[in-house]
Parts: structure tokens; sequence; C-alpha cells
């Protein structure tokens, strides 16, 4: 169910260039956190106590409110290629901040996956006459430190409140953060169509409350370093929503690409259900044969 979510964000460019109105991807970005929070803690009505008034504002800014105009940069800078390209050392930050934050041992596979998967989405998406923009590749650097850091900490920082009402807290505070830099940066909304409502409606519940709901509920439940090698198929969609709806061409070397962060994905996942089951239940350390 995880995997669900960076599946639904592949399919946001096609949305936004399809649908939304042009030049604000940063209203995307607010209209797709704010108006999904609200509804969310509308629902739950439940609001955050003691120290996850901080901890929502922390996770919501790093998940949401730093990553998103970060990400948006780096595409207006970049050649989406270069962009999808930098943001996929993503996994290799979060490999190495578990080790910091939450004490987890990086192994040599989980490495090794996780350079793949860098080397998949760039033959997935990378053409040959790319551009380099130093402060393009800098957002998107940032933005994906900025991502890895809010899910190494949501899997540090528990708490017994429902999934929904953590999703929503962490939305909003995204939202907020967003609101003044979208009017800041791209004036007041401008008039919408059928199309637009539509667009965001999309990216707003569907991209935003039920995506954000079930990535959270991966990260409760998941290891930090298998959800995130789980964000690796959001090119992947976005190519394949390209060749299938936009008749967008297809090359050889994309489908290498596509299997190559396909192959990531499958020897990260099977690496930590391995670890899991030599850990084994209450911590004793037990060995459990796996099939071949």
């Amino acid at each position: 169910m995880t995997a669900f979510a960076p599946a639904v964000w592949g399919t946001t460019y096609f949305v936004t260039t399809e649908y939304l109105p042009p030049d604000r991807p940063l209203l995307a970005g607010l209209l797709r956190a704010l108006p999904a929070g609200l509804l969310l803690v509308a629902v739950t009505r439940r609001l955050p106590r003691g120290d996850w008034w901080w901890r929502s504002l922390v996770l919501g800014t790093l998940n949401i409110g730093v990553f998103l105009p970060l990400l948006f940069l780096a595409a207006y800078r970049l050649p989406g290629g270069v962009a999808a390209t930098v943001g996929a050392v993503q996994p290799l930050v979060v490999a190495g901040l578990a080790v910091v934050l939450l004490g987890q041992r990086m192994t040599t596979r989980t490495a090794l996956a996780a350079i793949a998967g860098i080397v998949g989405v760039a033959l997935l998406v990378l053409r040959a006459d790319a551009r380099l923009d130093v402060v393009g590749v800098a957002a998107a650097l940032g933005g994906a430190v900025a991502m890895a850091a809010g899910v190494v900490l949501s899997k540090r920082w528990t708490t017994p409140a429902p999934l929904l009402a953590v999703t929503g807290w962490q939305l909003v505070a995204g939202g907020v953060v967003l609101l003044p830099v979208t009017f800041a940066v791209e004036g007041p909304p401008p008039a919408m169509t059928a199309a637009n409502v539509g667009g965001f409606l999309y990216l707003g519940v569907i991209g935003g409350a039920l995506a954000y709901a079930l990535w959270f509920r991966g990260i409760r439940v998941l290891p930090a370093t298998q959800v995130t090698f789980l964000g690796l198929l959001s090119p992947v969609v976005a190519t394949l929503v390209g060749w299938l709806v936009l008749d967008q061409g297809l090359t050889a070397w994309q489908v290498l690409g596509a299997a190559v962060v396909l192959g990531a994905l499958v020897v990260a996942q099977r690496t930590t259900v391995r670890k899991v089951e030599e850990k084994g239940v209450n911590g004793v350390d037990h060995r459990v044969r796996s099939v071949r």
C-alpha cells in the first residue's frame, strides 16, 4: 500500500501540465497540502499535544514546506531528467541518516541498491544534452535531504495518535509554511476553470490526503530505508504515463533504466525482510531459512 503514494506522485507532472494553471507550481503544492490537512484535522477532531506541536511543524516543514519549493525550484532551473536523477540520491541519504539517528547499520547491499537506483533513474529520464545549473542542483539535493530527514525523523518520533490525525497535522504545517512563500513568489491565485478545479481536487484528495496517509503509514510499519526506496517509483510512473497518455517516445535505454530501478527496489525490500527475519520476535536473534 505504501507504494501507492509515490506511484500517485508520479502522475503529478501529467496532472499539472494538462489540468492546472501554467507556471503555478507553488500553488499546486499549497493546494495539495493545506486543504487536505485541514480536512483531515476536521474529520479526526484531534490536535497535537505536548511535543507534537513543534514536531508536527518540523516534520511538515521538512516533508512538504521545504521539500516542495526546492523540488519546483530544481524543476525550473534544471531539465527534468537532471532534477530527477539528483533527487534519486534520497535512499542513500536516508540510509546514512538512519545510521546516525536510528542506530541502523548500512549494509553493502543497501548501498549498492541505492547507487543502482540512481543509475536506473538516470537511464530513465536523463538526456545527453542536459545542462547543469549550480542553484538547481543545490535545490534538488536540498529537497532530497529535507525529505530524507523527514522520513527518518518520522520513524524516530512515534505517537499513539491516529494516523489520519498525524497526517493532517503535517499537511497543515507544511501548507502554512508554503502559504506566504506562494503569495510572495506567485501572487494571488488566478481564475479557475472546471479543469483546474478537477486537477486541484485530484492533487489534494488523492495526491495529498490519501497518498500522504499511506506514506506515513508505511513509515510507521516499515524500516525507513525500505520506504524511501519506494520513492523511486515516481519517475517510473511518470515515464509510463507520458508514454501511454501523452504519446511520448520510450527508448530502449529508458526500458533498461526502469528495469534497473525495479531491480534495486526488489533488492532493497529483500534485504530489509531478511533483516527482520534474522532479528526474530522480541529481538531474539535466530535465522529463518529463506526459500530460493
